[in-house]
């Protein structure tokens, strides 16, 4: 009911933020006489902050075209790789017209971005993913928002989520691939990976873990606390809701977006109230460069997707109210979760010092659980004066962490080399 509720809502204020929309632009539009009243550029701001703060936020397009790489400028084109119910693994493959300059594109190394299934849309690693491609083959998961997978598709479990992972590994190919996972994703990769061991099948040359829960036992944050502080029952109860008619996922139970985008305002709201003082007071002054920034960073932070509610509801139970991965007590699909059988991969973890959402030593423990992985082959990285999103995202990413992350990668790639060479 509470989602119906909220598409009406929707509905009915759609005229008002139609009417904003316009007038911003009326009154904010060089060529229109409206902007030559006095009060003008106030009542553009005003109408403009109303339209953003009430506007639906679609799903971005990653829009990455081009790279520079190997010494060139490089065309990027997005291809649909594989494509599942609730994921679609997209590569982003680099084109060039000098065959030089492809011969060395050919030789970098593979990496699997995991995008989180978290709320935000996977374009949120849109730098991760640009950055990467300098020096990198780059594949990312593409999670679909589920009210938009119909019923007869079935349901999406943790275990789906693993088994997921593990399809996506093998489609590529371990033998050549590098894994960089992003937050939530760390501990389903993990797991796959450790099943994969455990098999005795091909693993990833190297697992990059970033900010992620693995053990939500070390620095517990805000974000814990809520999920061991209420029952499983009140989750199920509070937050999920079906899919109304309007969507394909009729009638499937989900963890929606418009629910999970008031819990992150709901973390910092002082911050993100002042942010939109500071959007209408730039426009107002006409710093349009500053105005230009909180359109894209909210463009993409207000764009979310609903989770199924299965993996949420797992999610919480395994990996923050009963720690599972670290206790060493996770089964998935009767299999169970031993780290200690991942031997031939390498692991580099990496965490903000100021993060608020997977605290110091939740990613590093991952460490103490791969005691198969040798000491040589294990680095962990805390950024200085970087939070949950400055590991991944912006000028730390792309200056501090990333230069380690391509040293990390690259050695990997190079021993692997080193093997096959012997091998011949």
């Amino acid at each position: 009911m509470l989602y119906l509720l909220h598409e009406w809502q929707r509905t009915m204020l759609s005229p008002l933020n139609y009417w904003a929309e316009a007038s911003a632009r009326m009154f904010g539009d060089a060529g229109s006489a409206l902007s030559m009243l006095p009060g003008a550029q106030r009542a553009a701001a005003g109408c403009e902050l109303m339209y953003r703060l009430g506007k639906d936020y679609e799903k971005p397009e990653f829009n990455i075209h081009s790279v520079h790489a190997q010494g060139q400028e490089v065309a990027i084109v997005q291809q649909e790789s594989l494509a599942r119910p609730f994921c679609k693994l997209l590569r982003f493959k680099r084109f060039s017209d000098k065959p030089d300059v492809i011969d060395a594109l050919k030789d970098d190394p593979v990496v699997l971005v995991v995008a989180p299934l978290s709320g935000h849309h996977a374009t949120l690693l849109r730098d991760t993913v640009q950055t990467l491609l300098q020096n990198h083959k780059v594949y990312v998961t593409d999670w679909v928002d589920a009210r938009m997978v119909p019923m007869d598709e079935g349901t999406f479990s943790l275990d789906d989520y693993v088994q997921y992972i593990e399809q996506f590994i093998r489609h590529i190919g371990a033998r050549r691939l590098h894994v960089v996972s992003v937050c939530q994703p760390t501990v389903p990769v993990l797991a796959a990976v450790s099943l994969m061991a455990a098999r005795g099948e091909d693993t990833p040359l190297s697992l990059t873990l970033m900010g992620g829960p693995i053990d939500t036992r070390e620095s517990p944050t805000r974000v814990d606390d809520l999920a061991t502080t209420r029952p499983l029952s009140w989750f199920r109860n509070q937050v999920i809701h079906e899919v109304p008619w309007q969507y394909p996922g009729v009638g499937r139970k989900v963890y929606p977006g418009f629910l999970q985008h008031a819990g992150f305002i709901a973390m910092n709201p002082s911050r993100h109230l002042m942010s939109h003082w500071d959007f209408y007071e730039n426009l107002r002054r006409g710093d349009l460069d500053d105005a230009d920034a909180h359109r894209r960073f909210y463009d993409e932070y207000n764009a979310v997707l609903d989770m199924p509610a299965e993996y949420y509801l797992d999610t919480i139970k395994v990996v923050f109210q009963e720690h599972r991965l670290p206790r060493g007590t996770w089964d998935v699909a009767g299999e169970r979760v031993t780290p200690s059988a991942i031997g031939g991969t390498k692991l580099l973890t990496i965490e903000g010092e100021l993060d608020d959402i997977s605290g110091q030593g939740q990613t590093q423990a991952a460490h103490g659980l791969c005691t198969g992985i040798a000491k040589k082959d294990k680095k962990h990285i805390t950024v200085k004066g970087a939070g949950h999103f400055g590991i991944f995202s912006g000028r730390r990413w792309r200056e501090v962490v990333y230069p380690d992350v391509r040293k990390f990668i690259a050695k990997a790639d190079a021993a692997r080399a080193k093997v096959e060479k012997k091998a011949r």
